[in-house]
């Protein structure tokens, strides 16, 4: 592939619901313009962009994919992303990269919850959008129902640049409005508008017109001047509109018929900006624009691991070029990376190529330090780009390693997982010991378990993590232990008496001595200490950590040959035991700040669920046509909320989960809880 100048690049990330036709879209494309010899379909699992084995089995997207495609002198760089919420990391990762978003929506479904989601992420990112109603071949497909729709959702900004030619079995080209040509057929033949759309496409003509002068002064004083507007202005000022997002453009399309991909190919590449047509990226106080003659400034957007190839890094040139065989500098690691071969990514293939120009996207492979989201660029001029904001793993669950073999392999393997995919983390619960792996969904954790079997030979199982409650005492107690044995020769001896009492929360366990008189000589004093800290740590009744107590050393006995730190330690940790058995133990649960945010027509139900989790609502709070709910609820209670929650909103909803402080259990429950943990120690036995 050849090398393109900057103002030939169009980078495009499709975004969209699950199963609206991205990826067949990018496949059309590809075919279309040449890249490819044959169609492939979902169906086959020989699409370009959904390589993956875990996509093939689930007939859907689960990774961004890259497929470049050169028409008519621009080269366009599509960015196929998922849509299901599980993997919306992956469509985040695509925007950073794209110069435009091309909305997929199915002609007989419309905007849907996914198209939602990727809404907002552009918004976030201010691109410039166009509409695209694929699927125009389907059963029940309506443009007219669908474009109400959208212009309900999102103003009449959203105005028809095309209109169907049939629908269902009869679904045949596309009118284009603004040159009022009609385009039949997969080769886009074109023919006069057909005379049943000639009125249609007048009318809507008329309102395109309307739209595209309104957003350029010049131009609306010629038209209110009655003047003549020339195909050329209108598309200049359709570009420009375009571009600062006051016109949103709609075309439509069935990519497995392959009817308006290439009106769709060519209103990208000279409808839709260039590198150059954006805004500058500010970063560290420095204005970043696509200039080739700029200090070399690229944005790493995502990280995967090759089987072949190994670590691949794909990287957006923000500025300057990047050439093969150089150096560049991490700015966040602040590390020297040698750059080998430069790649163009299509798909699971790899294209070398010579340099990037400023705005293209390439890979790079076998990077020591480079992480997504880092910046790489000249070491004299060291600047951070804003860095990628991920959303907080929802759903979380323990792994435990299959058989020996898994034990060691785990951890790096794991870290391998984490280190592609951002929307993972990786940690260790300190209260249980659990591994735990936190994701976006159910979904998400099942196919990064499937991928660590299947890159790294790791056989996992996930269980619900622990809840890593709290001991305390109940009130303020004494108790005495006298740990006696004779073995012969030396025996064992040692007497304690210790007191306990409850602390504030956050406390933790304070050990304080009040022996007088050398009853408990000094030099056994730290192992009574070790020994109520060890007991602390393991658990008195339920086998969770002892916190918010004090011990106190009151008085104890030794003998001049048979008393030994061991025998103390033992003595302090059974009298622990039965000061804290002797008054009863309180159990604690960590307890959580949620926040829900949930379209207002569900907030009532959402209210309602979190009732029955024990939750305490703090408020509800209005936020154009969402509802943001704070409330404090036991982590217990929503361990699985990522799945509730998707079910009372249709996915519609999102949350966030930070610990806030550990409180009481409710007895009923606690009791529960004590008795899981007896049971456990009965079948260990």
């Amino acid at each position: 592939m050849k090398v393109y100048s900057t103002e030939d690049i169009r980078n495009v990330v499709l975004v969209g619901h699950g199963s609206v036709g991205k990826t067949m879209l990018t496949e059309a494309a590809l075919y279309e313009s040449g890249g490819s010899t044959r169609l492939g379909t979902i169906q086959d699992q020989n699409t370009v962009s959904d390589y993956d084995e875990d996509e093939h089995k689930r007939r859907f997207s689960l990774n961004l994919a890259i497929v470049p495609v050169e028409w008519e002198g621009r080269k366009i760089n599509i960015i196929d992303t998922p849509g299901y919420a599980d993997f919306v990391s992956e469509v985040l990762c695509g925007a950073h990269a794209a110069d435009m978003a091309i909305v997929v929506v199915d002609a007989v479904s419309g905007p849907e919850v996914g198209t939602d989601r990727a809404w907002g992420i552009i918004d976030k990112l201010n691109l410039p959008r166009m509409i695209v109603v694929n699927r125009m071949d389907r059963e029940n497909a309506d443009f007219d129902a669908v474009l109400r729709r959208l212009q309900e959702r999102w103003g009449h900004k959203v105005m028809p640049l095309q209109i169907p030619i049939g629908a269902h079995e009869s679904f045949e080209g596309v009118v284009d409005l603004l040159h009022m040509r009609a385009y039949i057929g997969e080769t886009a033949e074109e023919v006069p508008i057909p005379d049943h759309l000639v009125s249609r496409a007048d009318e809507l003509r008329a309102q395109l017109i309307e739209g595209i002068v309104e957003t350029d002064e010049d131009l609306m004083a010629k038209y209110f001047a009655d003047e003549e507007l020339s195909e050329d202005e209108l598309r200049k000022v359709l570009h420009g509109g375009l571009d600062h997002n006051l016109i949103i453009p709609v075309l439509c399309s069935s990519a497995t018929k392959l009817i308006g991909v290439r009106q769709l190919l060519h209103n990208i590449a000279f409808s839709g900006p260039s590198p150059l047509d954006r805004d500058p990226i500010q970063a560290d106080g420095v204005a970043l624009k696509a200039e080739a003659n700029a200090p070399t400034r690229a944005l790493v957007f995502k990280t995967a691991a090759d089987p072949f190839v190994g670590r691949l890094t794909y990287l957006r040139v923000i500025s300057g070029k990047v050439t093969a065989d150089s150096h560049l500098w991490n700015a966040n690691k602040e590390a020297d990376e040698r750059l080998g071969t430069l790649y163009v990514q299509r798909g699971k293939e790899q294209v070398q190529v010579p340099e990037l120009q400023a705005g293209d996207i390439g890979v790079v492979a076998k990077l020591a330090h480079t992480a997504t989201g880092d910046t790489l660029g000249a070491r004299e001029q060291p600047v951070k780009l804003p860095p990628i904001a991920f959303p907080s793993p929802v759903f979380s669950m323990a792994v435990h390693p299959v058989g020996k073999a898994a034990v060691d392999k785990l951890g790096p393997s794991l870290q391998r997982m984490v280190e592609e995919d951002p929307g993972l983390d990786l940690s260790r619960d300190q209260g249980t010991g659990e591994v735990v792996l936190a994701g976006l969904g159910d979904a998400h954790l099942d196919v990064t378990i499937e991928r660590l079997k299947r890159k790294f030979n790791v056989d996992v199982e996930l269980t619900l993590p622990r809840v890593p409650y709290r001991e305390t005492v109940a009130r303020k107690n004494q108790a005495e232990f006298t740990h006696k044995k004779q073995t012969g020769g030396h025996g064992q001896y040692a007497k304690v008496v210790i007191e306990v009492e409850p602390l504030d929360r956050g406390s933790g366990v304070q050990f304080n001595t009040r022996v007088v008189g050398g009853s408990v000589p000094k030099e056994f004093i730290p192992a009574v200490e070790k020994g109520v800290m060890e007991a602390a740590h393991s658990g008195v009744f339920a086998g969770y950590e002892l916190t918010d107590c004090q011990v106190t050393l009151l008085d104890g006995k030794h003998h001049p040959v048979d008393s030994s730190e061991m025998a103390f330690k033992v003595a302090a940790s059974q009298a622990l035991k039965e000061a804290i058995n002797g008054v009863g133990g309180t159990l604690l649960e960590p307890v959580m700040t949620i926040t829900v945010w949930a379209p207002e027509d569900y907030a009532g139900d959402v209210v309602s669920d979190l009732n029955t989790k024990r939750a305490k609502i703090h408020g509800i709070n209005p936020d154009g046509g969402t509802s943001v709910i704070e409330a404090e609820v036991p982590l217990a209670e929503v361990q699985r909320y990522a799945s509730d929650l998707r079910s009372i909103t249709q996915g519609r909803g999102a949350f966030s989960l930070a610990f806030d402080h550990y409180g009481e259990v409710p007895s009923h429950i606690a009791q529960k809880v004590v008795a899981e943990h007896k049971k456990e120690l009965e079948e260990a036995h």
